[in-house]
């Protein structure tokens, strides 16, 4: 089978392995198609999490091609998603080989079936979603109040896209990129802001966007301490904020008394563990247009193009997704 495989820091190669054989209570999947995802690019560069060679891939849908010893064999053929974390608690796409691959192997107990209808590129979107639909449970958004998002990448879109979806009044997205601005708006919000323009000025830019609503949520979605910052600044008393980017060893340099007069809830959500189910059946639902994020299709083989793409913040790309069928 070809692989991408990441062999050392910054590097990615096509490459001949072995294809895996499903082991007891695994299956084989045949990857369709893989999304690439910022998480990605810190792996390819080089993390404590994963060492080399490794194939990255957690973002992925496909088709199980074979079934292991006390694993249903009725799945074998069916069109399917799976979540990642393995009985183990590695996961897919991380410390096992992933949907960079031809052909990985996954728990059988993990997958989900999908429909013959449903695009496999809009189906690779399913983890991310489901990383959202968790992180919104966990909120617990009031629908009499307005939220804000900040951060326009996938999973703040998704976020967005959620929070429309469960009735919230007045919606408002922070983002830099104009065309990701502009998609917000048709998802959903009712406003957003540029906070390359706003500088300095960014909490008082989302005050004066949101004054019909009261501000009940607020979920960080971009991994910068800045926005989480801003979050904090325009949160009024009795809000809720939501902590769901990746901020590293990033810092933080508020008052705890900030949080503590003003009645504010910090809430962390972290992978997608019981948000499956849900998410694939949004993912079918014809008013809920994951479809929409995919702004570029590759064949597996253009990888190195597909990474410069996400890379690069001015390429307009929102979800490229490598494609193996």
């Amino acid at each position: 089978m070809k692989a991408i495989v990441n062999t050392a820091p910054g590097r990615l190669e096509m490459l001949d392995r072995p294809k895996p054989e499903p082991g007891p209570g695994q299956v084989r999947i045949r990857t369709a198609a893989c999304g690439i995802c910022a998480t990605d690019l810190q792996m390819i560069a080089g993390w404590e999490r994963t060492g080399f060679p490794a194939v990255p891939g957690h973002e992925w849908s496909g088709v199980v091609d074979a079934a292991g010893p006390d694993a249903p064999a009725d799945r074998v053929g069916r069109r399917c998603v799976a979540e990642n974390v393995m009985s183990d608690g590695r996961e897919v796409g991380f410390e096992h080989p992933g949907g960079y691959g031809e052909y990985f192997v996954t728990e059988a107990a993990n997958v989900h079936v999908l429909p013959p209808d449903l695009p496999f590129a809009t189906a690779s979107l399913i983890e991310p979603l489901a990383v959202c639909v968790r992180g919104v449970r966990r909120l617990r958004p009031d629908d009499r109040r307005g939220a804000v998002v900040f951060g326009d990448g996938p999973i703040g879109l998704l976020a967005l896209m959620l929070l429309r979806r469960e009735g919230v009044r007045r919606l408002g997205l922070v983002g830099g990129r104009p065309g990701r601005l502009a998609l917000a708006r048709a998802l959903g919000a009712d406003w957003t802001v540029d906070y390359h323009a706003a500088g300095d000025a960014l909490a008082s830019a989302v005050r004066a966007d949101a004054p019909d609503a009261p501000v009940g949520s607020l979920l960080e979605t971009s991994g910068s301490g800045a926005a989480l910052a801003a979050a904090l600044a325009v949160a009024p008393p009795g809000a809720k904020i939501l902590v769901l980017g990746d901020y590293g060893a990033i810092r933080a340099g508020f008052l705890w008394n900030e949080i503590l007069h003003r009645e504010i809830e910090l809430i962390g959500s972290n992978a997608s563990a019981g948000a499956w189910p849900e998410a694939v059946r949004l993912a079918q639902e014809a008013d809920f247009p994951l479809e929409r994020l995919v702004t570029h299709r590759l064949p597996a083989a253009r990888f190195a193009e597909g990474v410069e793409l996400v890379r690069n913040r001015n390429s307009g790309a929102i979800k490229v997704i490598l494609e193996w069928v």
